[in-house]
């Protein structure tokens, strides 16, 4: 058990300090909203999504959220990183760009199964 809390905390971890640290303190760059105005989003689209990437980062580290809540945050992640990769692709080509959203949803996917691997043993036990 102690290496699965290993892998789910390291994966999270890596996810909340992508889309919870990170974009807290870039969104409001020169070099970020234009990367938002570069894929054809308007500004206001950028500030929404950083909302919600801090909020969902926070929901993911505090243990006491479970349930839909957590569920919900992991759906919203997924779908962020599938349209990112699609809005880069389609804008700039396959490259780098759009093959790294992809990556973090590969991370997100390990912290999602260890999340599950987790409260399933530890629902065995109580």
């Amino acid at each position: 058990m102690k290496k699965e809390k290993i892998i789910f905390w390291v994966a999270t971890i890596l996810i909340f300090l992508f889309e919870g640290v990170m974009p807290a303190f870039t969104s409001q760059t020169e070099m970020a909203k234009e990367g938002i105005r570069h894929l054809g989003y308007p500004e206001y689209f950028g500030v929404a999504l950083v909302v919600f990437k801090v909020a969902g980062s926070i929901a993911l580290v505090i243990p006491q959220i479970k349930g839909r809540v957590k569920e919900w945050v992991y759906a919203g992640f997924g779908f962020d990183f599938i349209f990112a990769s699609i809005s880069h692709w389609a804008v700039d080509g396959f490259g780098g760009q759009a093959i790294f959203p992809l990556v973090v949803f590969v991370v997100l996917a390990v912290s999602y199964i260890y999340y599950h691997k987790l409260n399933k043993s530890q629902n065995q036990v109580h």
